[in-house]
């Protein structure tokens, strides 16, 4: 390509204005016919209308034929007013607007030229068009009619024009700019991704485990064949005598509760004197294929209790479990209370569901026929692949976490920007099949836990209820996993008094949100017996829910004592430095 046609630096030129007259002249003639085609369109729909209700009630069959005309009459106008741009190109209202939101229509390039920015309006028209067709449709089971809503997304969002080089003016208009180069780019990027096995969410080799995340000083003092557990070392002069155990989700590295120094909760909890133990997950191999959801509380919580109790000199710590890691801890300690234990003196659950009634869009996708073929296969042993688990996190919001980086790192050729967050998004685990099978029918279809003594456990009929000890309840507002209408239900099911607070922002960007940022608000409130009626009343708190968080922990962690000369004890003594063997997928031992 020759430098004189869009040398670097230089835009797009316009085009000719011959090349404007004609097309003007395609615009005026397809207006003409598009008016054609929508007269026999509205013909055929009124004609059709009572064959329409032989298939829908008479009020839906209607809804429906006014969608259709709609739809129809704002092509139409879409037509005219592109029609009348003229040789000039002069602006002209737009016809429909995308969300403010939106980021994928915010170039100007899509609204310099007519054949742009038509393919942006038309699209925008169809996704209008079908999504009130889904809520047109009379479904009553809201189940089904979730799952409406979520495949409809997927389609809505693939056929975006901007995902399509020859429908995207930013790939031309960078294609042009350097000269060829963001192509090339765009096609080593894809290769590696394809070899890699997922899209590159952040910059390829900015972070590494252990060099620049997950580099808070600490030692692994124990381990089984499922998780390693890992004792923080001491920052203050004096530090609280109860310790804390936390356990992060088992379907990701646990690193996401210690990125780097300036965004890790492990590091500011370490900071504020708390004695910190923490779990590391193993990423299963076909050696672990068998595991189930009793092997993960035996292995996993009930046996990092044991080691805190006794390297931490405290018969009951304090717990804390994100997510999944929060279902299976508060399990363990209904399955504890069940014994007639005291496990911990308190229970800290961030983001965690334990009523599924209100499971979110992952909810609608599981029925019968999903839950049935994964027992007869994986559920017998077997592996869940930890991309296919990535991947159906990913399709909850397609446009940010799939087509984003399709178009920024294939089309344009870039290099997405360094992120912590976005790097551990990637480094997903495998999940053993038969747990994944029991997890799948006994929570998410049946919802079985939070009816006491339907589910057996380590052979303890669970109870909540009897699960007595203070809890602090964190959801997020923007919550695309765990609603944070849903998390707000395990109030009604634990025993003990609860504290229940709202922070900003999403399943994970809205946990790790540091002190030293003090970004967002997060919001506290009462015991009120619903999520409505809470939120109504509800005071807004400026900056980090981190803040709050301690002054609570604190408040229940005991004395403060001399630190622990060093990590273990006489009967777990240290087997390595942090961040251990696990967390980079160590050889089963």
């Amino acid at each position: 390509m020759s430098s004189d046609s869009a040398a670097p630096g230089r835009s797009v030129p316009p085009p000719t204005e011959a090349a404007q007259h004609d097309w003007a002249a395609v615009l005026a003639a397809m207006g003409r016919n598009f008016s054609e085609f929508m007269a026999r369109q509205q013909s055929t729909l009124v004609s059709h209308a009572p064959l329409n209700g032989s298939v829908f009630p008479a009020p839906e069959a209607a809804r429906f034929v006014a969608l259709q005309q709609q739809w129809l009459e704002n092509q139409q106008r879409l037509w005219q007013a592109f029609a009348q741009r003229g040789p000039e190109d002069r602006p002209v209202p737009p016809v429909v607007q995308p969300d403010p939101s939106d980021r994928r229509f915010r170039s100007p390039e899509w609204t310099k030229s007519p054949y742009f920015d038509y393919l942006r309006q038309a699209y925008l028209l169809n996704a209008q068009f079908m999504r009130a067709c889904v809520e047109a449709t009379p479904v009553s089971d809201g189940r089904i009619k979730d799952r409406m809503r979520y495949l409809s997304k997927q389609v809505i969002e693939a056929m975006s024009p901007a995902n399509f080089a020859a429908t995207n003016p930013e790939f031309v208009e960078t294609a042009l700019r350097t000269e060829g180069e963001s192509i090339r780019r765009g096609m080593e990027n894809l290769l590696r991704d394809m070899q890699q096995g997922h899209i590159s969410m952040s910059a390829p080799g900015a972070f590494e485990v252990g060099r620049n995340l997950a580099v808070t000083e600490g030692s692994v003092v124990f381990e089984n064949a499922l998780i390693q557990l890992i004792q923080y070392a001491p920052k203050t002069e004096k530090v609280h005598s109860k310790p804390l155990l936390i356990v992060p989700p088992c379907i990701n590295k646990y690193y996401l509760m210690d990125l780097q120094p300036e965004n890790s909760l492990v590091r500011f909890l370490v900071e504020q004197g708390i004695t910190v133990f923490l779990i590391s997950w193993r990423n299963p191999d076909q050696a672990l294929a068998h595991f189930t959801w009793d092997d993960y509380l035996r292995l996993g919580p009930l046996a990092a209790l044991e080691v805190v109790r006794s390297v931490g000199g405290d018969p009951q710590p304090n717990t804390m479990g994100f997510c999944v890691g929060g279902t299976l801890l508060a399990s363990a300690m209904g399955v504890a209370c069940g014994r007639g234990e005291r496990p911990a003196a308190s229970m800290t659950l961030l983001t965690t569901l334990l009523d599924f009634s209100d499971a979110g869009e992952i909810g609608c996708l599981v029925d019968e026929g999903m839950v049935t073929m994964r027992e007869q296969t994986i559920g017998r042993g077997g592996l869940m692949p930890g991309r296919e688990l990535a991947q159906t996190f990913s399709s909850l919001r397609p446009n940010d976490l799939i087509w984003n980086y399709v178009v920024g790192n294939y089309l344009k050729g870039e290099t997405p920007p360094a992120f912590d967050i976005l790097h551990w998004n990637c480094d997903s685990t495998n999940l053993p099949g038969p747990f994944m099978a029991w997890y799948l029918r006994n929570l998410y279809l049946e919802n079985n836990l939070c009816v006491p003594g339907r589910l057996e456990m380590l052979g303890v009929k669970v109870d909540l209820g009897k699960v007595d000890m203070p809890a602090y309840l964190l959801a997020t507002s923007e919550d695309h996993i765990v609603p944070w209408t849903g998390a707000y239900l395990v109030r009604r099911l634990l025993g003990g008094e609860t504290t229940f607070v709202l922070g900003a922002s999403g399943h994970v960007a809205g946990v790790i949100n540091p002190v030293s940022k003090d970004k967002r608000s997060h919001w506290t409130g009462g015991n009120e017996s619903t999520a409505e009626e809470w939120r109504a009343n509800a005071a807004e708190q400026p900056g980090s829910w981190w803040k709050h968080y301690i002054k609570w922990l604190t408040a229940k962690s005991g004395k403060k004592v001399a630190p622990p000369a060093q990590a273990g004890d006489a009967q777990y003594k240290v087997i390595e430095p942090a961040p251990g063997r696990f967390v980079k997928g160590g050889a089963t031992h």
